[in-house]
């Protein structure tokens, strides 16, 4: 895909304007369902493009005790996660741009990340599935709900017209790549078991695991 000509997501009534119609997006519900129905009681959790916390707060929803770490680089996505994690020592919070290499934050058993890496060039998407993996523990899982190229401009059209949107609406942020090109990537990397677990038009969960135990 062509790279933007402009990331929108530094400016704050951008982010504030997706927080406020996130919860309008079609099944988008559903995605974050089966998400939660992928992990297998996790410990520690690596959140790639956190937001606002929204899922690293549905994780702990479900295990209370898992420590988790949230990325970002929006400002404004780092006031709300920080917000809503305020006095929560099980959460941490780190401003990173998924543009550079992840920082050195440890070994994790789950990462997870949620509409974040649609944003970068493929090379970089690519990249950070390997860094992904390499943060993993044996046996550790990566689940990525996504937004995916559609095979035509139709399919595309489509997903813009039940999203309630028209082609002039496009995020020129949006850097989208076809799902069979994203689980290639994956198994060349080395996970295993990987697949598409969800899927609404351009929305997919999209997972594999790290060999081991």
């Amino acid at each position: 895909m062509t790279a933007p000509t402009v990331n929108r997501w530094p400016d704050a009534a951008h982010a504030l304007a997706y927080l406020e119609s996130r919860d309008e997006i079609p099944h988008r519900s559903e995605g974050c369902g089966v998400l939660l129905e992928l992990l297998d009681r996790p410990r520690r959790v690596l959140d790639l493009g956190t937001g606002d916390g929204i899922v690293l707060a549905l994780v702990r929803s479900v295990w209370p005790d898992v420590e988790c770490v949230g990325l970002d680089f929006s400002a404004t996505m780092l006031d709300e996660a920080r917000a809503r994690f305020e006095g929560d020592e099980g959460v941490v919070i780190v401003e990173h741009d998924l543009d550079q290499p992840l920082p050195k934050l440890g070994r994790f058993d789950t990462v997870v990340s949620s509409f974040a890496i649609h944003h970068l060039a493929d090379e970089r998407k690519r990249a950070l599935y390997a860094e992904a993996h390499e943060a993993l523990t044996p046996g550790g899982r990566f689940a990525n709900l996504e937004h995916v190229a559609s095979p035509t401009t139709r399919l595309h059209r489509d997903f813009m017209v039940a999203m309630g949107k028209d082609l002039a609406d496009d995020d020129p942020s949006n850097q989208l790549t076809p799902l069979d090109v994203q689980l290639a990537w994956l198994r060349e990397i080395g996970f295993v078991d990987v697949d598409c677990f969800w899927k609404w038009r351009e929305l997919a969960l999209i997972s594999g695991m790290k060999p081991g135990a």
